[in-house]
């Protein structure tokens, strides 16, 4: 399967696709698409509706979000479905435009998870602008090449006083005894956490969400990762400190995920 780019549900141009190589200012969001449904529908869209009022001052609005989706899924059993949110009227010696922004939606295979497993490595360091999933990602691709010349595979990031908050490209949470413990920082608040948040609650799965400073993680039974390709993948390691498998927990947190059911587009 081939990855198809429309604009505003029309043949991507040279010139949009050039001003995107050249500006990185927009947001996006991604998700896998299933028979025309994804889960966690109305919480992409939301969270892409609120960045696209902040950073353009103006959204398409979910009825055309939908519309582009349709449009970008038309013909496809299953994909990997990103839209982007961007103007040409902005640049680095204009920025000031302020307007309803273009949606790039990119149709692509869907891809596998990040890992079965990850041993990673803190990182001091927090994204601009954490509370946006935005399209300025090289810091991100910088840390994961970091922590793969120490011989870890990924970078968890903490900040200048230690407090945890996110990796790289998904959220991390803690596991102690049958309870779920999210760390509260500035970050990108993740859809897939959202999703095992929620269905963690219909189980009446104890969880809380509080600070957690890097010296406390030893004190844990173990780690997680999520994001909208990985579910649920555990963390074996961050740095020396290692953790050993909790496959019964995990295999719960992946239940609570999968009960929020496929949101038709």
């Amino acid at each position: 399967m081939k990855s198809d780019i429309l604009i505003d549900g029309l043949p991507a141009a040279p010139d949009d696709l050039a001003h995107q190589a050249l500006v990185n200012y927009g947001a996006y969001t991604s998700f896998r698409v299933e028979n025309g449904a994804a889960r966690g529908l109305d919480l992409h869209l939301a969270r892409l509706d609120r960045a696209a009022v902040e950073l353009f001052g103006e959204s398409p609005g979910e009825a055309e979000f939908r519309r582009l989706m349709a449009v970008a899924v038309a013909g496809r059993d299953a994909c990997w479905l990103r839209l982007s949110l961007f103007s040409p009227e902005i640049g680095h010696r204009a920025p000031s435009y302020i307007g309803r922004p273009k949606v790039m939606t990119v149709a692509s295979p869907p891809p596998p998870p990040l890992a079965a497993s990850v041993r990673v490595t803190a990182l001091a360091h927090c994204r601009p602008t954490p509370h946006l999933k935005h399209v300025a990602t090289m810091d991100l691709t910088r840390a994961r090449r970091a922590a793969r010349e120490k011989g870890f595979d990924d970078a968890l990031f903490i900040d200048a006083e230690d407090w945890v908050s996110e990796g790289t490209l998904w959220n991390i949470g803690f596991l102690r005894d049958d309870a779920v413990t999210w760390p509260q920082a500035p970050m990108l608040a993740g859809v897939t956490q959202a999703l095992i948040a929620q269905g963690l609650d219909r189980m009446g799965v104890s969880q809380q969400t509080r600070p957690v400073r890097l010296d406390e993680v030893a004190t844990f039974d173990g780690a997680f990762l999520c994001n909208s390709a990985t579910p649920v993948c555990p963390v074996t390691a961050i740095d020396d400190v290692a953790f050993a498998g909790r496959p019964a927990l995990l295999d719960l947190l992946e239940a609570a995920w999968a009960s929020s059911p496929p949101q038709p587009i």
